[in-house]
């Protein structure tokens, strides 16, 4: 790959010494296969430990009742960030505590969302993947948006 078609910044930041950088995060198992597990800035980091959304949207979508998942990390003043689910399930939907009590018999605790948000749809790319970025950004949208206390 020569670059990205007209953005420089992207290119630099993408091709270093020769080498393309995909942004994947692959894990090597006993017998030198790599298996991706997501991506670098899909990472959502809790109190210094990496989270991958896919496993925690995994874990998720093995509950019955739940149609699609998308995971992302918000900004928590204790930890840096927190796991919070986005969830599209089927009626009746599983509880915010059912869905949090899943998930802490299968992952370690800092990987349990601390918040589940139940929403009709999903932003999904013209392909059917579910745009993290989206969802963070209306995070992000939605904090600016409220108004400050003044009190």
């Amino acid at each position: 790959m020569l670059g990205y078609w007209r953005k420089p910044d992207e290119t630099a930041a993408t091709l270093t010494d020769g080498w393309l950088r995909t942004g994947d995060i692959a894990q090597m198992d006993d017998e030198g296969y790599f298996t991706i597990v997501d991506r670098k800035k899909d990472m959502i980091l809790v109190s210094g430990f990496n989270v991958y959304p896919n496993e925690i949207e995994e874990c998720i979508a093995a509950m019955p009742g739940v149609t699609e998942v998308g995971v992302v990390g918000i900004l928590d003043d204790t930890t840096g960030e927190a796991v919070r689910a986005y969830i599209v399930a089927e009626n009746p939907p599983p509880t915010d505590a059912e869905v949090i009590a899943h998930c802490r018999q299968a992952l370690a605790g800092y990987k349990v969302p601390k918040s589940v948000r139940f929403v009709d749809e999903l932003p999904k790319s013209p392909i059917g993947k579910i745009l993290r970025r989206e969802l963070r950004d209306s995070v992000t949208a939605t904090i600016r948006s409220q108004p400050e206390d003044r009190s």
